[in-house]
Formats: C-alpha cells, sequence, structure tokens
C-alpha cells in the first residue's frame, strides 16, 4: 500500500475508533462475499462493518487512545464499529454467527474498556434500549391513566358535593289549636271579689252664714 494510501486509511480507522460506541473485533475468513453482504444488512446503517489490516489497525487504535489486545488482531481481521444501540450490534452478531459459524467473534471495546466474548455474549443478551424506553412508556403510560382516573374521581366527587341542594333546616309545625300553657291557676278569694273597688268620700264643706247688717 503506497504511504499516502496507508495514511488515509490510518486516518479513516483512526476517526471509526473515536466515534464508535462500541467495536467488536471478528474474524471472517471462510466467510463468502453473500454472507459479509447479509452482515452488514443485518447490523444495519448504524454500524460499519470492514475488513481491515492488523498492522494499520494498531496504529489507528494507537492514535485513538484505544489499547487492544494484540491477540486479537491475529490473523485476517474485520472490525464491526458500532455508531448506535452496542446492544442491538451484539445481538445481531451473536445471531449471524449462530447460523455462521465463520464467523469469529474474538472481543471488542466497550465504553472504553477492552471486553471479552462471554462479556459480548452478555450485551447480546440485555434489551435493548428501544425495548426498554416502550416499556418505561409503557410503565409510564399506566402510570399516568392511573392519576386521570384518580383526578377524574375527585372532580365527579367534587361536582356532586357543589351541586348537591342545601341542606334544609327541619321545623316542626306549630299546632294549629291554642294550647294554654300549663301555668297553676291563682285561686281568687270572695273576699276579694266581693272588696269594693274604691270608697267615694264625700267632701263636706263648711255652711257660711250670710252676716245681717243692723
Amino acid at each position: 500500500m503506497a504511504r499516502p494510501d496507508k495514511a488515509a486509511a490510518v486516518a479513516e480507522l483512526t476517526e471509526d475508533f473515536r466515534t464508535a460506541n462500541a467495536t467488536v473485533l471478528t474474524e471472517y475468513r471462510g466467510l463468502s462475499v453473500t454472507s459479509m453482504k447479509e452482515l452488514r444488512r443485518a447490523l444495519g446503517s448504524n454500524t460499519k462493518y470492514s475488513v481491515v489490516k492488523n498492522t494499520l489497525t494498531k496504529i489507528a487504535a494507537k492514535d485513538a487512545g484505544v489499547d487492544i489486545d494484540p491477540s486479537l488482531l491475529a490473523g485476517p481481521s474485520a472490525l464491526a464499529f458500532i455508531k448506535g444501540d452496542p446492544i442491538d450490534a451484539a445481538k445481531s452478531l451473536k445471531n449471524f454467527s449462530k447460523e455462521n459459524p465463520f464467523l469469529v467473534i474474538k472481543g471488542g471495546i466497550f465504553e472504553g474498556k477492552s471486553v471479552t466474548v462471554a462479556e459480548i455474549m452478555k450485551l447480546a443478551d440485555l434489551e435493548s434500549r428501544e425495548v426498554l424506553l416502550s416499556k418505561l412508556a409503557g410503565a409510564m403510560k399506566g402510570s399516568l391513566a392511573k392519576a386521570i382516573r384518580t383526578i377524574d374521581a375527585l372532580r365527579l366527587k367534587k361536582e356532586a358535593l357543589e351541586g348537591a341542594p342545601a341542606p334544609v333546616a327541619v321545623v316542626s309545625e306549630a299546632p294549629t289549636e291554642t294550647v294554654e300553657a300549663e301555668v297553676p291557676a291563682v285561686a281568687v278569694s270572695e273576699a276579694q271579689t266581693d272588696a269594693p273597688v274604691a270608697e267615694v268620700v264625700e267632701e263636706v264643706v263648711p255652711e257660711v252664714t250670710p252676716e245681717v247688717t243692723e
């Protein structure tokens, strides 16, 4: 490879290492061209699957600050640079390797750290971000619906209380017949009834005798 081409290839690999959310190293020996196309299709547009030269990969990884175990770069290598959800890509690689034994997963880089094949398989068994978000949305929707039902019930109860007629004080009707008060009668003595109301005192006017002049 000419020096300019080599420099360009290293620069491209370095950028792929820096921008990838995770990187999986594989051995593709024995895979047909058709199988490689199927694998790229399974990984989707958010994962770049590239056949690489090990010497250039070592240089690019060093330039990107990524530590790769040299044993992972033995034999023909192809790297899956995952730009999307690492769980989805790990699932695709795991499922494809079951049907195509020629694809060998050797290890990878996840969140800046080296991961083993076993750890990649565990990652593949996790629920994807999309599934988790869907479950979270469903849980939130259920909680929201419950809250709305509670609020509606309280509102209806309040409206029922506000629309109810005010309580009327019950006043017992007075009896139509006059009821004499049960007051003990006072006995009036006959002496009191026969007593004169008033005694008339006749004023006596002295009789004046006219004086006779002789």
